[in-house]
């Protein structure tokens, strides 16, 4: 899934990949996904991509936006975004490719769900990538201890911290997967109630979620993740897939994995014990 870091990582590669080329042709939904999202007909992307030259990228939220010409295309969650620098390795299947008039290509093709937006430039109405857009990320200068402080509302505080920092689009961009790491490393439980965070440990959150996200994108996005190119990232996840099973780095004890809010969890049972 493409998260914050994944997000800022895409962002940089596609500005030194794709920036200053023509589209030849694009193909949107030659193999249909039940959870694809697209702005629209799909079959249209056809008619108003060819000729558009693709400007630079950014991330927001958790998502990349890339500008052609007039046109914005934004690509979120679950997208396996790839350049080709030839025909040699298109997927076979895919929900999204764009080809260039120097041969290379761009292809998009969904894991589990995912969006593949085609907008004029600020005509988007999804309130998803709306929302994205207006909060400030935790990888800037906008994301203070106040604002994040200000989150914390009297009528969530029944939620468990994973309920309350990766749902809602409370701090777009932060799912599940990264997560697992920014509790690990305020020694939190996923599901320990907010309501049992005094102010230090509120700071002691705040100071993971930048600290932790700074890092996994400045080494280009977490090891359960591939980058524009098929490769993992270099962040080391400490709670993810990769680990459970594995003794604690810090403690020795196992780490565990379990189901809960309809995805998993991983966590230190000794390093984060569960708060009530």
């Amino acid at each position: 899934m493409i998260e914050i870091p994944e997000a800022a990582v895409l962002a940089r590669q596609l500005s030194d990949s794709v920036r200053g080329k023509t589209v030849l042709r694009a193909t949107a939904g030659q193999h249909p996904h039940k959870f694809a999202w697209y702005s629209g007909d799909p079959a249209g992307y056809s008619d108003i991509l060819p000729g558009r030259v693709i400007g630079k990228a950014r991330a927001f939220g958790g998502k990349v936006e890339i500008l052609a010409s007039g046109l914005v295309l934004v690509f979120a969650e679950g997208i396996n975004l790839r350049f080709h620098p030839g025909p040699e390795g298109w997927p076979k299947k895919h929900q999204l490719l764009i080809e260039f008039e120097d041969g290379s290509a761009l292809s998009a093709s969904i894991s589990m769900y995912g969006g593949l937006w085609c907008d004029e430039d600020g005509a988007s109405s999804n309130p998803y990538v709306q929302v994205a857009r207006e909060k400030p990320s935790p990888l800037s200068a906008d994301f203070t201890p106040e604002y994040f402080l200000s989150l914390f509302q009297p009528e969530l505080e029944k939620l468990s911290l994973k309920a309350f920092l990766a749902t809602q689009q409370r701090i777009p961009g932060l799912g599940n997967g990264t997560l697992q790491d920014i509790l690990f490393r305020a020694r939190l439980h996923p599901k320990s109630p907010v309501s049992t965070l005094d102010g230090q440990a509120r700071e002691q959150l705040y100071q993971s979620i930048c600290a932790t996200l700074q890092e996994m994108a400045d080494c280009g996005g977490r090891d359960t993740e591939a980058d524009l190119y098929g490769q993992p990232g270099g962040y080391r996840t400490r709670m993810s897939k990769n680990t459970a099973g594995q003794p604690c780095a810090e403690c020795g004890s196992t780490i565990q994995k379990q189901s809960f809010l309809g995805g998993s969890i991983y966590f230190c049972p000794t390093c984060q014990p569960v708060l009530k």
